[in-house]
């Protein structure tokens, strides 16, 4: 089954990741933390930061933990939220 959005080339097509990734975005911002930063802590290139955060592509499961325990947040409760404003 093909993900809605997929055919158009939108890696970052449901809202509900769209979501994600903001909280993402806005917990590293909350944490002071530059996307460089962020990429040392994960031991990654800066523009991978980038292109999460800007919809260029998408975390996998593994990724998104790593993302998310580095931020010090739960993956879980993280998750739980989508469907709730903020």
């Amino acid at each position: 089954m093909e993900a809605q959005g997929a055919a158009h080339g939108d890696k970052a097509h449901d809202p509900r990741y769209r979501e994600l990734m903001e909280r993402l975005r806005d917990a590293r911002k909350s944490l002071g933390l530059t996307q460089e930063e962020l990429a040392g802590r994960l031991h990654r290139h800066q523009q991978f930061v980038s292109r999460y955060e800007g919809g260029q592509r998408r975390l996998d499961a593994v990724e998104f933990y790593d993302v998310v325990t580095a931020l010090g947040l739960e993956a879980g409760t993280l998750l739980s939220e989508l469907d709730r404003p903020r």
